[in-house]
């Protein structure tokens, strides 16, 4: 798979997103918040999505001390989440805020690092279900909004071990290659008749508790953090990205 990374002397304008609406999931902390209040700092509207309520609060308590617009919050657990969830979020969106520019599919869920033989399958199912079925289930429901939007930007999380398989990471990486998988089919669909560009980008080692729950031994110190990988995402939810469709990119 050929991987694209954004031009190294990229500076995105402080109004680069204004007047923009755009959708997080995992917004409570790590990337998501990072990029959260990224968004919120170059002008956007940010929905703020994820499990924990308090989280949520604390990013939009500091989007708004920042100066940033009001962002919104929307509690949802996507494990449980069924598709008329889906649906009432993006009416939701519809009714309150009228559209919808930007959606950024960041929750995700790591599981056990076993081998397939001993996987657990109730955890498999777990895993698959946040990391693939609910961006696909919320992609659906928000497709009709993100299609009447001038230049709208869809992005899916992906993963190295989305892109090339790795013992032991079972359900994980087999929900990134999925990822992948339905980043490619949709970019090729909505090409001709749309102006919703698809890609998906690769976070990366980057100090958060997902990666310190994969590498316990390894020392946080070396790695980026978040807000240190904000650019690339800033890039393709604004417009500078418009002739990107159907790529996957690296954020390192």
């Amino acid at each position: 798979m050929t991987t694209h990374k954004i031009p190294n002397d990229y500076k995105p304008p402080v109004d680069l997103l204004a007047e923009r609406v755009i959708l997080v999931t995992g917004a409570g902390d790590g990337i998501g918040k990072a990029v959260s209040l990224a968004f919120a700092a170059h002008g956007a509207t940010v929905i703020l999505l994820g499990r924990t309520t308090p989280k949520l609060e604390s990013v939009y308590d500091d989007i708004v001390a920042a100066g940033g617009r009001k962002p919104a919050i929307y509690p949802l657990d996507l494990q449980g989440a069924v598709p008329d969830d889906h649906r009432q979020l993006a009416e939701r969106v519809e009714s309150e805020l009228g559209r919808l520019d930007g959606l950024l599919h960041n929750a995700s869920l790591l599981g056990s690092l076993t081998p397939i033989e001993h996987y657990d399958p109730i955890e498999w199912l777990r895993v698959i279900q946040v990391n693939l079925h609910a961006p696909f289930l919320l992609t659906q429901a928000c497709l009709p909004l993100l299609k009447r939007a001038p230049s709208a930007s869809l992005v899916f999380t992906s993963s190295s071990v989305g892109r090339r398989g790795r013992a032991y990471w079972g359900a994980y990486s087999v929900s990134k290659f999925a990822v992948e998988g339905l980043m490619q089919i949709l970019a090729d669909e909505l090409e001709q008749n749309s102006d919703v560009r698809v890609n998906s980008i690769n976070p990366g080692r980057v100090r958060t508790a997902m990666r310190a729950a994969a590498y316990p031994a390894e020392n946080p110190a070396e790695l980026l953090a978040p807000q240190d990988i904000v650019l690339p995402y800033l890039y393709l939810m604004g417009p500078d990205s418009r002739d990107l469709h159907g790529q996957a990119l690296d954020a390192q």
